[in-house]
């Protein structure tokens, strides 16, 4: 939850998931698996704004947001011999939804209903994929992935294909390219847009799969047994991005970026945008009582809107670091027991927003976004991790148990999470991620 003076949100969500897998060996080389399961997530979120006329608070947005999801997955596996493994399978998920969001920008105004559905609609996908070694050095691995969206009968027939050369025992180099589809977030589809007589149009029911090529480089080293260093660089080009229909800056490739639903109606998939960077990863295998991971990437994330012009996404932080470790001591007759300690770190950049116009805002009396779309960035992400643990097992039994302190972002660092405008200051209020947070955990396992 987070509130303020002249605004603020309440949030709540569950989820929940089940599931049961099937295995089948049908001879010596083939076997069969299945699954199915039961998805389930729920959202609530209330908006409160301030009017300056009225003086009075009130709710400005109520969004609620039930999915539940049905489904179904079997493949067939099978060795050809020895050079050649086949995986054939298909998936369905029928998808149920319950969407209910209004919205009203002043006290005394009516409220405009934008999802209000309850129905269900389905994906279903299909797919082959085939792994040949032509020599111990020289691995393919192609395919073809499939997908049908039966609200629009969208399709999407997309080909993937693999390359790994071993150079020697302890180094690979491998390329890949995809191309890969995705949905739009499901309540996209149901904005609704009143007509004149009354009825309801679903401007946003036809809309395509966003697509994507997917090329990557990548290099793998193995110098020591329990040391890995992995290095890659990519490149996404993507297309059939959603965008308005008029010329404007926006973009669905920026949706999810803050609580706001910034989800607008009668969209086209006429939108792209592009991700490149380089990866770097140094790896150091539990052993000896300890481990290491340090992992690191260098990134640019850029789109283009309606009007052509080549903006960041919400995204585009450029860069990231992570580094953690931890160590292991074994104490206690027999060495059962061990005390353990883990450290980790993350610094990354600012994510890209939009500023708010403070002077338009005050004018009209609730937020005005500055007309140039993601120029600016959020102060750079800090966070530091520690967590301490004992772990005791019985001499006797087969049971574990174990008690840990987990200090979440010791040094309290406030990080952004996004910004808004307060009605009641007419001033700009800031969201902040999670401060310093102590957590003790205990965890029997028998």
């Amino acid at each position: 939850m987070y509130g303020g003076e002249g605004g603020g949100h309440d949030l709540s969500s569950k989820i929940g998931i089940v599931g049961l897998n099937h295995f089948k060996q049908l001879n010596k080389k083939s076997y069969l698996s299945s699954t199915v399961g039961l998805n389930y997530s729920y959202s609530e979120q209330s908006d409160y704004g301030f009017d300056r006329m009225t003086s009075e608070s009130f709710i400005t947005q109520e969004n609620n947001v039930a999915k539940t999801g049905y489904n179904f997955s079997t493949s067939y596996n099978s060795k050809i011999n020895s050079k050649l493994f086949v995986k054939i399978g298909i998936q369905d998920e029928l998808i149920g939804l319950n969407l209910y969001y209004r919205e009203k920008r002043d006290v005394n105004s009516d409220w405009k209903q934008i999802w209000d559905y309850n129905s269900y609609t389905s994906l279903a996908q299909a797919y082959a994929h085939a792994k040949y070694s032509f020599n111990d050095k020289l691995t393919l691995n192609a395919g073809v992935h499939s997908q049908l969206f039966f609200l629009n009968n969208s399709v999407s027939v997309e080909p993937r294909l693999g390359l790994k050369y071993e150079i020697n025992s302890k180094s690979s180099l491998s390329f890949g390219y995809g191309l890969h589809s995705q949905i739009q977030p499901i309540n996209v589809y149901f904005l609704q847009t009143q007509n004149a007589d009354g009825s309801y149009s679903y401007n946003n029911k036809d809309l395509d799969f966003t697509k994507s090529h997917h090329f990557v480089l990548g290099y793998d080293l193995q110098p020591f047994k329990d040391w890995r260093l992995k290095t890659e660089v990519y490149y996404q080009s993507l297309y059939n991005v959603p965008v308005n229909t008029f010329s404007g800056s926006y973009s669905m490739l920026n949706t999810g970026a803050s609580f706001k639903t910034d989800l607008e109606d009668s969209l086209t998939n006429e939108g792209t945008g592009k991700n490149y960077g380089i990866e770097l990863t140094v790896e150091k295998f539990f052993s000896k009582g300890y481990y290491g991971l340090f992992t690191s990437s260098l990134y640019s994330s850029k789109y283009k809107g309606s009007d052509g012009i080549e903006r960041n996404t919400a995204f585009n932080g450029k860069y990231i670091f992570n580094i953690l470790g931890g160590k292991e001591w074994k104490v206690g007759g027999g060495n059962r027991n061990k005390i353990s300690t883990d450290i980790k770190c993350t610094y990354a950049g600012g994510r890209a927003y939009t500023p708010i116009d403070l002077e338009a805002s005050g004018v009209i009396g609730h937020e005005q976004l500055s007309t140039e779309a993601y120029s600016a960035f959020y102060p750079n992400y800090l966070r530091l991790d520690f967590k301490l643990g004992y772990t005791l097992n019985s001499r006797t039994k087969k049971l574990s148990q174990s008690i840990s302190l987990d200090l979440q972002n010791i040094t309290n660092n406030k990080n952004v999470f996004s910004q808004s405008y307060d009605d009641r200051s007419q001033s700009i209020s800031t969201t902040y991620q999670l401060g310093f947070f102590p957590n003790f955990i205990y965890k029997i396992q028998f």
